[in-house]
């Protein structure tokens, strides 16, 4: 008994100095992860201060002077120059005119990619910033503005500041990283390819592959100092169809010898919107949407066809595939039913952005740490498509929300005239960014 209750004290004070010394153990390294993050923390603040004011030079020319899809070919040049300016290996003319620029680390570590796109859109812009585009171009045949309406100079520029950044910290980064610049985020010109999906196609993410992409997104409804973030998905799919409701066209006097395709039309537009609410799990977000319906040429002609074109988006395969059988069915029953047809070209657009949630969890607290645990936000996820999906197809992905709204001003919707994205968002943009990328390849990669 004696023995056996000598041996029970020598264990428990065995136990003892053991969770000391990893008490001891794990405060040591507790505070060396903070040091280490403090003095990096320290160096990007320094640097987004010493190059902030070439950035915002930079947004206002990109600003001043957009380009539409591939053609973004002076964004392209003024990026190429610029990342050149920081001594990297640069590549040019990437799907029609992207850019792709890397900086390889003074040591050892994973790849990582981050992407900004660069295109604008057919807008004429409406506000008073001293550098508002006052660009026109020939789009479709026609004479339009041309204008940054959705924050992409803002995306374009944080990245420029990034690289500035992190290259001025170069010989302490343990890795690679490519820096994306995309052309033709919200469409190539019809009959052209363009965008994320051909980048990738044209081996965008080899040689090297990165273990994880990053990329932030302007959000209008937020302001200045915030971040916005979902785990899951967070855009949805993007497929747009065209359907053609054929029937036989009359005198308006008689419709008793037509086959009405504006009957027929309606009836299938209101059944569209059953698939949504009852052929779909209602916890499964979808939306089914259409935007044109035109047929006929006069007022007392029954036509024999109409045109009906709209949008679908979804997050699953399952609703994806659902939704188009369901459209298929209800055309073919109703136009049937009439003794009409129809044709459905139904395609297949930019696939949903999910965003990795063991990636999300691992990257988040850097954000935090970099404007403030109270300032970076979920956020629920939207029914918008991302061409951002096909990177994060490739290798995990984690895309993110950049407040852009300066408190006391008003901005306009994306894709609006008076959309307003403020300077003031670029330096929290740039070192958030870069406070998430050297985090992330200082812990090694993806956890």
């Amino acid at each position: 008994q004696g023995v056996s209750s000598a041996a029970s004290d020598v264990y428990k004070r065995q136990v003892m100095i053991n969770r000391h010394r990893m008490f001891i153990f794990l405060f040591t390294f507790s505070v060396l992860l903070t040091a280490s993050g403090g003095a990096d923390d320290r160096r990007i603040q320094k640097a987004v201060k010493k190059h902030t004011a070439a950035i915002l030079e930079l947004r206002h020319q990109i600003h001043q002077y957009p380009e539409l899809g591939n053609r973004e070919f002076k964004t392209a040049e003024l990026v190429a120059n610029h990342l050149r300016s920081l001594g990297m290996e640069v590549q040019t003319g990437v799907a029609h005119t992207g850019v792709i620029g890397l900086l390889k680390g003074g040591k050892s570590g994973p790849v990582v990619a981050v992407r900004a796109d660069m295109d604008a859109l057919p807008v004429t812009e409406d506000t008073d910033l001293p550098f508002k585009s006052t660009v026109r171009t020939t789009y479709l045949g026609n004479d339009v503005g041309v204008m940054h309406a959705c924050g992409h100079d803002i995306h374009t520029s944080v990245q420029l500041g990034v690289a500035s950044v992190l290259t001025s910290m170069k010989k302490d980064i343990p890795g690679t990283v490519k820096f994306i610049f995309q052309p033709a985020e919200e469409g190539a010109p019809p009959g052209e390819e363009g965008g994320a999906d051909l980048m990738v196609r044209e081996n965008t993410m080899e040689d090297p592959r990165p273990v994880a992409v990053f990329g932030l997104h302007a959000l209008a409804s937020m302001e200045v100092g915030t971040i916005g973030y979902t785990s899951g998905p967070s855009f949805a799919a993007v497929d747009h169809f065209i359907a053609k409701v054929k029937g036989k066209q009359a005198h308006g006097a008689h419709p008793d010898e037509s086959v009405d395709p504006v009957v027929m039309a309606s009836e299938v537009v209101t059944a569209l919107q059953t698939i949504r609410s009852r052929s779909l799990n209602p916890l499964e977000p979808s939306v089914v949407t259409v935007g044109i319906i035109r047929g006929g040429q006069r007022f007392n002609i029954i036509p024999s066809e109409v045109h009906l074109e709209g949008t679908v988006r979804t997050y699953s395969k399952e609703a994806r595939d659902g939704v188009e059988n369901r459209m298929n069915e209800i055309l073919k029953g109703i136009t049937s039913a009439y003794g009409g047809s129809y044709e459905l070209d139904y395609d297949r657009g930019t696939p949903a952005t999910i965003n990795d949630p063991k990636l999300t969890a691992q990257v988040v607290p850097s954000l935090q740490r970099a404007i403030g645990e109270e300032n970076v936000l979920e956020i629920p996820p939207t029914m918008g498509g991302e061409d951002f999906a096909y990177f994060a197809n490739v290798v995990p992905g984690f895309y993110y929300r950049l407040g852009m709204v300066k408190l006391g001003t008003v901005s306009g919707g994306h894709h609006t005239p008076t959309f307003r994205a403020d300077d003031s968002c670029i330096p929290i943009g740039m070192k958030a960014m870069s406070t998430l990328i050297i985090d992330f390849m200082k812990s090694g990669g993806l956890k």
